[in-house]
């Protein structure tokens, strides 16, 4: 069972939610950032990425980034930027894109799930990362920003969420991206309380997107049970905001790879290479249509590329993923890339950004070669979590986004 809880938000004015909300920490780098939040000093940016305000030669973990953070928040409260709501509510939030369009439930859910593995992961998470969420987690005494989850969908919960979104909205707004954020708060003690009930029927629910931020929920609530003699299991720090999708309203994009030189090969060797594990035509159309099928950017060409039967054991719900069937096949023993975590020589590419970007990264001359993926399915991705195996890294890109400093979850 999924067991969630409503909490007293800390929320912006109606009025000021369209310049507070901001996009995830770890979608955007610090120049971005920076730029972002240039002349609004209300983007929640000032508490995800604290450094914005710091001298450039501050290092990212330093302890006055995330004392900053601290202060940030504290005055963005005091100065009426966020303000707590009088009672626990859950909260409905739908995101639209394009014609796409998905809602979910934004409420506390518990460690205890995730640590009994009752939310399941898909992802290894790196220590250093870990580190720094769960200490930014704990100096803010807050978590700020949501872990996406999602759950196979369910009519009755289905039903609910569209009852709580029936009426007029909290907020209601576009973001510079063209992506339209709409928020109830749902305060009904009664309409809580049959979601709360309805979900617990729900196991198990997946973590999405945001394995850092959901493994930091678990590190802190370590921290404050060591530290609380009087530990109840019932304090705020055992819960971590989460927003819980239904898996069919889910739009996992591309997640696609560029690579900074051939590994010492010529183009007509390299092209010779590939086609021992792939079927390689030439194309206009970049991006891959099936499963199993690549795009390739090279020397202004498109090529499309198709792995040949024996390459890859379709039993192996992880080794016959598309990005596995790629670093099997091509980037570790053609291109040298053994640990695509840490190599420098490669880096990933959103789907959100398009075929263009890699042309121009290729076409820019500081990379050689790009590759278009087909998206990995949320039947993969459960699959995979279902059997306690773990996706390569960069498998997955969701989108929309979810905004962060919407609703604050703040411990008591």
């Amino acid at each position: 069972m999924a067991k969630i809880k409503a909490f007293a938000g800390y929320r912006p004015p109606q009025n000021k939610v369209a310049k507070v909300a901001s996009p995830p920490y770890d979608v955007i780098n610090s120049k971005e950032a920076r730029q972002m939040a240039k002349g609004n000093d209300l983007s929640f940016l000032h508490i995800n990425k604290p450094e914005i305000d710091l001298d450039p030669s501050i290092g990212l973990y330093e302890e006055v980034v995330y004392q900053k953070a601290k202060s940030n928040l504290e005055n963005f409260i005091t100065g009426g930027t966020l303000i707590k709501d009088s009672k626990p509510c859950l909260y409905a939030y739908r995101q639209i894109m394009g014609d796409h369009s998905q809602l979910g439930l934004m409420a506390a859910a518990a460690v205890d799930d995730y640590d009994d593995d009752n939310i399941k992961k898909h992802e290894k998470t790196r220590k250093q990362k870990e580190d720094d969420r769960a200490h930014h987690v704990d100096v803010c005494n807050c978590n700020a920003g949501p872990v996406f989850l999602t759950y196979k969908a369910d009519s009755k919960l289905d039903a609910l969420m569209e009852e709580a979104s029936s009426g007029e909205p909290t907020y209601d707004f576009t973001a510079d991206d063209g992506i339209k954020h709409t928020m109830w708060v749902i305060d009904n003690d009664e309409l809580i309380a049959e979601i709360i009930g309805t979900f617990e029927g729900i196991n198990p629910t997946y973590v999405a997107d945001g394995h850092h931020r959901a493994k930091s929920g678990s590190r802190v609530r370590q921290l404050r049970k060591e530290a609380n003699p009087n530990h109840t299991g019932n304090e705020s720090y055992n819960y971590f905001m989460t927003v819980f999708f239904p898996d069919n309203q889910l739009k996992i994009l591309d997640y696609n790879r560029v690579v900074k030189d051939l590994n010492g090969l010529g183009l007509d060797e390299f092209l010779e290479k590939v086609g021992e594990s792939f079927d390689v035509s030439d194309t206009t159309v970049a991006s891959p249509e099936n499963v199993h099928d690549f795009g390739m950017y090279l020397n202004g060409q498109w090529y499309r590329l198709t792995a040949k039967k024996g390459t890859f054991d379709a039993n192996d719900p992880v080794g016959c993923l598309d990005v596995s069937i790629l670093q099997n096949n091509l980037l570790t023993p053609l291109l040298g890339i053994q640990d695509p975590r840490t190599d420098e020589r490669i880096d990933f590419v959103g789907g959100i950004r398009g075929m263009a970007e890699l042309e121009k990264r290729v076409g820019s001359g500081s990379w050689a070669v790009a590759f278009a993926m087909y998206p990995t399915t949320m039947e993969q991705l459960m699959n995979i979590a279902d059997a306690g195996e773990i996706m390569p890294p960069k498998s997955t890109w969701f989108e929309p986004k979810l905004r962060s400093g919407m609703v604050v979850h703040i411990f008591d």
